[in-house]
């Protein structure tokens, strides 16, 4: 077991966590997505400070690695990788997706069903996966544009939980489905505790120097000739 520091700034909603053998020390959030930046270092000196832990105490840094909000996850990447190199910690990149099929599958406790994660990717568009109870992967990340059939192949196997600030447009869009459920969630650092545990004790880590977020599409610059 370790002491992992996980950071999230994948989503208009950034947040920070502490963890020790699995279990939370202390977690900041910060809900102003322009803000990200100049928040994190000083959210991540926080708690370092508040519980105690010198950076060489720390075993790995693990970091949201997308998809979700470009900038967001530049800020993220860069700020998780810039502390590696300075202590010297191995860093762990976590699926965006992923953590939130973790920290749904662990509120809502259904083995019998399917979890979908999906984040806004604008207009008709969301960045979105099909997990199994266990995890794993069903339909691979991706970025898709929704149609009112997008999920028939899913849905027509069983339950499946739609979740994240993309689910309202899937909502509004869908073919009515009983297998289909609805819930909130609230994305968090500490989602991503598991599966950053497992990683470190597997040593799956990321190079630093050339690991860049998931973006999953091109960044699009209004204006910028090809």
């Amino acid at each position: 077991m370790a002491i992992i520091l996980n950071i999230d700034t994948a989503t208009a909603i950034g947040s920070v966590t502490l963890a020790k053998d699995g279990v939370v020390l202390q977690t900041l959030k910060n809900e102003q997505e322009r803000d990200h930046a100049a928040v994190l270092t000083l959210f991540i000196q926080e708690i370092l400070k508040t519980q105690q832990i010198l950076p060489e105490q720390l075993d790995a840094i693990a970091v949201s690695a997308g998809p979700g909000s470009y900038t967001g996850l530049r800020v993220g990447v860069a700020t998780a990788k810039g502390l590696c190199y300075t202590w010297n910690k191995p860093l762990v990149g976590i699926s965006t997706l992923h953590m939130m099929a973790q920290g749904l599958l662990a509120q809502q406790q259904d083995t019998d069903a399917m979890y979908c994660p999906m984040l806004d990717a604008r207009r008709q568009e969301v960045y979105t996966a099909v997990y199994d109870a266990a995890l794993g992967t069903l339909m691979a990340p991706q970025a898709l544009i929704l149609t009112p059939d997008a999920f028939t192949e899913w849905l027509d196997r069983g339950k499946i939980y739609f979740f994240g600030d993309g689910s309202m447009k899937w909502e509004q869009l869908m073919i009515q489905n009983t297998h289909a459920s609805f819930v909130p969630y609230h994305i968090s650092a500490e989602h991503m505790i598991p599966l950053s545990e497992a990683a470190f004790r597997q040593q799956r880590f990321e190079d630093v120097a050339y690991f860049s977020p998931y973006y999953l599409k091109p960044f699009y610059t209004p204006g910028a000739k090809a």
